[in-house]
């Protein structure tokens, strides 16, 4: 029993006990090492996960923004080709200070042939049509295009594109911006990301746009954007460098591009594994020592360090995003009061916007009540909503004007959520992005010269007035103004002077209405006047309407010359002369038709009749149309004058009066209208003008002519020649020359047969265009007479240099020219002014005896009119050579002057 107990006693002894109680904390020490290890390793590849994770979200949105700023840019861009046209477009955004800064973007302007026509900074212009960017937008590709990276390495550029619609709505051309590929790089950071970290935009195609690595930046490689998980799950070798990364990749909504972000597998673990190394450092100096105290005491330490690490990585990762965000930031913790509810807030952390917002340093307002910094946040609602998510969770935003300095009068956009005991509030100045809406605002709704409101905001005044005439029982006037004169001085002195013209008449119309009238523009140089409130009695209104024509009439001096242009008004009132917009507008627009049709520069209050007087223009435009056409088809199938709805010429003989000889016709239109019958040029022609028809109309008059004339030659009919008139749009027309030359080929008629009759008026349009064409046409060997001589206002230095043969003594001059001394006055000036000039003179509208004789005893050239015939048709044309004695006439000699 003895030896037993003694035996159990020295069980209990030290170096027994001791060596088997060590194995329990030498196991522990292991256990819990290899537990520590396996819990770090969890910890730190969640840590990596989150990292990745966090930078792919921040990335995104920074790309987010970065493309929607870009998107934006390309929209203005567009909006502003379809208002000034590709080559203003640019100028006008520059100069509302809408274009990005040259040094990060450059901006371009392609036209619908692929050339571009504009850029910001200027580059040399160049062809693009064969980029495939080009070819998708042309080919329909409305959504946004990026390219491929381009460039050279010393300046490489990414492209982005947008389609531009024409007016029709075709194709019109593109947008085209360019930045550098590192602009979408430029987030990365080596503390956060290290060495071998990767940030990259990558195409649908899988190619990246741009792509960095640590320092490097490169671009055109290719990523399996499909085989990279949204959400990181571990390190892979998935990138062609062979580094394993955490990926993470968001595809961007509204362009084929993704961001792609990486961390280095063995850069996120590096901390880890030297803590591993650590662990087990201990662990073996623990078991060797069989310290458990040291050991526990070790684990307890590194506890509490670890505790205090992750503090620190949360706080550093909080300033570091903060920080380098541009909104400001503020943490608010609750104050709460008596009765539990939130009664308040303090400031627990903000960044450094936040201080530039607040004008309050961050040492100053930590600890401090929201109250206290910011009391007009207290009665504004703002707090009412900040205590609201903090009690009861979600997202709170909204804009608002701030009424505190520094940031009085900016306009900013809030957004809360709730955290622990609080809220976080983040504020952005959205103050730019509210004057570039409205800035658009107002050019959608205002014409862009004047500055007067559009067609669409004069719609929206005129239907809000009729609605609160309606509900009042109260009557408006509306008035359409177009001015008289206006294309003349547009087109003599420049569009800039008629710009400057139309601004200061804008200027006078408005000087004359009340504050609630509205002065609108149209287009061109037609304007509209809505007169609401106004009495029901339209004589009411006339003077005011004086006032505005009398405005409008007065000299306006532009670039140093005072012009006069008057104006025709169409006026209509409601609800008596209709009952919708529509209706309304085009009375006033029939109106001032009536207006001009009565020789302008009055104004005329809508009736019935003014409708039917305009049905009976389009019916009588349209009857033209067909006339054209049918005319056209017969001449193409080698016919005469078409059946029915056509056009046909007469010939008025012209006559020598010193012989009393026919030596040449002019070439007049007539048009036979099926239920009208032969209808008046006076009624037709000016359709023509207006409507462009004119100029194939005279055309065909030229073509037939010539024929004619041909056909007479070829009978023996020598030295005869035949006039045709040119209108003013056929004049200007830049293929007169080579259209007058067609028509002589084709006709074989020589070009000493043919000549042309133009108005002086029409001359003085454009000087310098008129008598280069008339030199052409002098070169080709065409005759040259001034029509209507008398009633324009050519000037002598302008008239001595046209190269003309003949003055026509306009008809308005002959018809009293027996009796009226005036009359006479003129015609001997005329005879002698074109004597004097070496032009043969001839006077047209001859009715009587006395007129030949005044004019024969003057020595006038030549004449025509009903003495000798009317317009005949040409068959008669030559049974009168034939009647006269001593067969074909010839003309005389003109006057010694001219022989010589």
């Amino acid at each position: 029993m003895m030896r037993a107990r003694s035996w159990f006693g020295r069980l209990l002894e030290t170096h027994f006990v001791l060596p088997l109680f060590a194995l329990l904390p030498l196991a522990a020490i292991w256990i819990s090492t290899f537990h520590f290890i396996d819990a770090e390793r969890s910890t730190a590849e969640n840590t990596a996960r989150d990292a990745v994770h966090e930078l792919v979200e921040t990335y995104e949105a920074q790309v987010a923004r970065n493309l929607n700023a870009i998107d934006q840019t390309l929209k203005v861009i567009k909006y502003a080709v379809q208002v000034d046209g590709p080559a203003g477009a640019l100028p006008a955004l520059r100069r509302q200070g809408l274009l990005p800064p040259g040094l990060v973007f450059a901006v371009a302007i392609a036209d619908r042939d692929g050339r571009i026509v504009a850029s910001n900074p200027d580059r040399p212009l160049h062809e693009v049509a064969h980029e495939p960017w080009f070819t998708v937008h042309r080919d329909g590709g409305a959504q946004p295009f990026v390219s491929r990276t381009g460039g050279t390495p010393e300046e490489p550029h990414l492209r982005f594109t947008r389609r531009i619609e024409a007016a029709g709505g075709g194709f019109g051309g593109i947008a085209i911006v360019d930045v550098d590929p590192a602009y979408f790089t430029s987030a990365y950071e080596r503390s956060r990301q290290g060495e071998q970290g990767l940030l990259a935009l990558v195409g649908s195609d899988g190619v990246t746009r741009a792509q960095r690595v640590g320092e490097r930046l490169s671009w055109g490689r290719t990523i399996n954007v499909d085989a990279i998980e949204a959400d990181a799950r571990g390190a892979d070798v998935t990138m062609p460098d062979g580094v394993a990364r955490w990926l993470s990749v968001r595809r961007l909504h509204g362009f084929p591009l993704a961001a792609v972000v990486g961390l280095s597998g063995a850069e996120q673990m590096a901390e880890f594994e030297q803590r591993r190394a650590n662990y087990l450092t201990a662990a073996l100096a623990g078991s060797l020592l069989l310290v458990v105290l040291a050991g526990l005491v070790s684990a307890w330490s590194w506890q509490l360090a670890k505790a205090r690490r992750r503090e620190r990585q949360a706080h550093e990762t909080y300033a570091a995003a903060s920080e380098a965000s541009l909104d400001a930031i503020f943490v608010l913790r609750c104050v709460y009061g008596a009765d539990g509810a939130v009664s308040d807030f303090t400031v627990e952390e903000t960044n450094r916007p936040g201080e530039a917002l607040t004008g309050y340093a961050r040492n100053v307002m930590s600890g401090r009540c929201l109250s206290e910094l910011m009391p007009s946040y207290l009665g504004n609602g703002i707090f009412d909503e900040l205590a609201r998510v903090a009690v009861h969770g979600g997202v709170a935003e909204g804009e608002w004007q701030a009424v505190t300095p520094p940031a009085t009068g900016r306009w900013l956009q809030r957004q809360v959520v709730q955290v622990e005991n609080g809220v976080v509030a983040t504020v952005r100045d959205i103050t730019e992005r509210k004057l570039t809406e409205d800035r658009i605002r107002h050019l959608a709704h205002h014409d862009e010269l004047t500055g007067l409101p559009n067609r669409t905001l004069i719609r929206d005044r005129l239907e809000e007035a009729m609605r609160k005439a309606r509900e009042e029982g109260g009557c408006l006037a509306l008035a359409f103004v177009d001015l008289d004169g206006f294309k003349l001085v547009n087109d003599g002195l420049g569009h800039n002077a008629g710009d400057a013209l139309l601004q200061a008449i804008a200027a006078r119309m408005s000087g004359c209405l009340r504050g609630g009238d509205t002065l609108g523009r149209l287009g061109g140089d037609e304007f509209v006047i809505l007169l609401p409130d106004v009495s029901d009695s339209a004589q009411a209104l006339n003077p005011l309407l004086e006032t505005i024509r009398d405005a409008v009439g007065a000299p306006v001096l532009v670039d140093g010359q005072a012009v006069q242009v008057g104006c025709s008004m169409g006026v209509v009132m409601y609800p008596r002369d209709g009952a919708d917009p529509k209706t309304l507008m085009m009375n006033a627009d029939a109106a001032m038709y009536r207006a001009k049709d009565l020789g302008k520069n009055n104004f005329q209050f809508y009736t019935r009749e003014m409708n039917a007087s305009l049905e009976e223009k389009l019916v009588l435009m349209e009857g033209l149309r067909q006339a054209l056409d049918a005319t056209l088809a017969a001449e193409a199938a080698g016919q005469g004058s078409p059946d029915g709805n056509g056009f046909h010429l007469l010939y008025q003989p012209k006559i020598d009066l010193r012989s009393g000889r026919l030596f040449g016709v002019e070439a007049l239109i007539r048009w036979h209208h099926p239920e009208h019958g032969i209808v008046s040029p006076a009624r037709f022609i000016g359709l023509a003008e207006e409507s462009g028809l004119i100029v194939a109309m005279g055309e065909w008059v030229l073509r037939t002519a010539c024929r004619q004339a041909q056909a007479w030659l070829q009978d023996g009919m020598e030295s005869f020649t035949v006039s045709v008139n040119v209108s003013a749009r056929q004049f200007e027309e830049k293929h007169l020359v080579g259209r007058v030359a067609a028509a002589l080929q084709a006709s074989g008629l020589p070009p000493g047969a043919l000549e042309l009759e133009v108005t002086e008026s029409l001359l003085m349009r454009d000087l310098n265009g008129a008598l280069g064409r008339m030199e052409e046409l002098k070169a080709m060997g065409v005759s040259l007479s001034i029509d209507d001589f008398g009633t324009g206002y050519s000037s002598l230095s302008a008239l001595k240099s046209f190269p003309i043969s003949t003055l026509k003594i306009d008809k308005s001059f002959v018809r009293d020219l027996a009796d009226s001394p005036d009359d006479q006055a003129i015609a001997l000036a005329v005879i002698s002014l074109g004597h004097r000039l070496d032009l043969r003179v001839i006077a047209e509208g001859v009715e009587t005896e006395e007129q030949r004789d005044f004019l024969r005893a003057h020595e006038c050239d030549e004449m025509q009119g009903y003495l000798f015939s009317p317009p005949v048709p040409a068959q008669r044309i030559a049974a009168l050579l034939h009647d006269q004695p001593g067969g074909l006439p010839r003309p005389s000699p003109p006057p010694a002057k001219l022989v010589a």
